[in-house]
């Protein structure tokens, strides 16, 4: 399997419940994802995170990351994107 390198930035959005962090924190952790920043909030009971992981110790491919973390965002009836830190930056430049 590939090694990844470099960071990623994942969003969350969903309506609030309870174990969204819990969840998705543990598909990170099950890949050896560390997570270096994250940032939530719940605004009129909708709920939105940003994350920022190490990905340099992350087991198997990135594609498989955004897989498990997308099959875990349906569980859990919310949205998670996971993009590479370059391409994040490069979408959202002013």
């Amino acid at each position: 399997m590939e090694q990844q390198q470099g960071r990623a930035v994942i969003t969350v959005l969903g309506k609030d419940r309870v174990g969204i962090i819990a969840g998705i924190s543990a598909v990170l952790a099950e890949r050896n994802a560390n997570i270096l920043d994250i940032s939530q909030t719940i605004v009129g009971g909708f709920f939105s995170m940003i994350t920022v992981v190490d990905l340099d110790a992350c087991r198997g491919t990135f594609s498989e990351l955004k897989e498990l973390l997308e099959a875990k965002g349906r569980d859990l009836g919310v949205q998670v994107t996971i993009q590479h830190e370059d391409v994040f930056r490069f979408m959202h430049r002013i």
